[in-house]
């Protein structure tokens, strides 16, 4: 793990109870070759840094975008709190390089997004403990809110098949359709190819664990050949 007070500069916090920090770096896999590390993983601070994250962020909204209304402001709040959002972040940030992690999932890229997202709950609800509601809300406004004019500009907060209706719609005044063109594997594993078609034209396909993850891949494709 490199140097926390590096990390700290980055943040523009510092931890009076440095062991809160190395507690939130800690993944659960760092225990199993590290035995004698004495402070427990992250998953308890993950816990509530996830709720400390939604409710900054939820205040934020209600008293900053009041010409939204309660479903755009659900979208706008599920885009910044996401885990693929949060990796992100946690990109900007270089937090992998100050993780503990077991050297399996370290050489694991697929774990990543998901290891360093986690990791940014659990650094919220530190600073919260360490410092306060202010230092977790400044940590948000700083590093996860800052993002919401490039969400909105890019209207990443509707969804693909929301977003590709409204655009055909205003284009061609139809409704895209979705069809399922095939499904592999057993029941409880299986992946849907689906298509989307605008009147008779096929404009993208998309796969997914589900029919409705399918769907989001294909009119996410439709969105990008449009």
């Amino acid at each position: 793990m490199s140097n926390l007070a590096t990390l700290e500069e980055v943040l523009g916090y510092t931890f009076q109870n440095k062991d809160l920090l190395k507690q939130a770096l800690t993944h659960r896999s760092y225990l199993n070759e590290n035995p004698d590390f004495t402070l427990g993983h992250n998953e308890r601070l993950e816990f509530y840094g996830d709720a400390i994250l939604e409710d900054i962020v939820t205040g934020h909204l209600f008293h900053h975008y009041q010409d939204k209304n309660e479903g755009e402001l659900t979208n706008l709040r599920a885009a910044l709190v996401r885990g693929a959002h949060l990796a992100q972040v946690a990109d900007k940030i270089s937090l992998d390089q100050y993780i503990n992690i077991s050297n399996g999932e370290r050489n694991d890229p697929s774990a990543k997004a998901y290891i360093t997202a986690n990791a940014i709950e659990a650094l919220i609800a530190a600073m919260r403990l360490d410092g306060g509601y202010e230092a977790a809300q400044r940590f948000i406004e700083t590093f996860i809110i800052v993002d919401l004019d490039t969400i909105l500009a890019e209207k990443s907060f509707i969804d693909a098949k929301s977003l590709l209706q409204e655009k055909v719609q205003e284009k061609y005044g139809i409704t895209p359709k979705y069809e399922v063109i095939a499904e592999q594997g057993p029941d409880h594993n299986k992946t849907f190819e689906v298509a989307v078609y605008v009147g008779d034209v096929e404009y993208a396909r998309g796969m997914g664990s589900s029919k409705q993850k399918a769907e989001q891949d294909a009119a996410k494709n439709s969105l990008h050949n449009m």
